[in-house]
């Protein structure tokens, strides 16, 4: 599968809301109930992406030229790292994961942490990220997660 990564831009933000509320749609809610599904689908509209971006550092995968998935650095770190579902465990997520260390490690980082799903929380452990500990906001759970990086 040839897949591209790299900077989001702007007129990625659609693209990008589309493939986040798709997959915490499909994928998030078979460990999230509906209320938590569409609380946190809220923050992932078009305008909420395009704020972001000038927040974070914001990556895209893009297969055939289509945004099939999308990653974000916030400082040490890793956000909203979201797959199309019909892309889902094809190499994708951890393409993107890879950029991401690229780029921490270009910045001098020494770790990354990642406050991950239920539902991403073995993709990350295969990546070698360890739980320090569950966060609750509300009903949703939330796995913080860290890894150190090797110089």
């Amino acid at each position: 599968m040839n897949v591209l990564v790299r900077a989001a831009r702007a007129e990625d933000a659609a693209a990008i809301s589309k493939v986040i509320i798709a997959a915490l749609r499909e994928s998030n809610a078979l460990d999230y109930p509906p209320e938590v599904i569409a609380q946190v689908a809220q923050n992932f509209a078009a305008p909420q992406i395009l704020a972001l971006m000038s927040q974070r550092q914001v990556y895209v995968a893009i297969h055939d030229q289509v945004v099939v998935g999308t990653a974000s650095l916030d400082q040490q770190v890793i956000r909203s790292v979201f797959i199309a579902p019909e892309q889902q465990g094809k190499g994708i997520g951890k393409l993107l994961m890879a950029r991401i260390e690229s780029v921490a490690a270009t910045h001098g980082l020494k770790e990354l942490r990642v406050p991950s799903s239920i539902t991403a929380e073995s993709f990350y452990a295969r990546l070698g990220f360890q739980k320090v500990r569950d966060e609750f906001h509300g009903a949703e759970r939330t796995v913080i997660m860290l890894k150190h990086l090797t110089p």
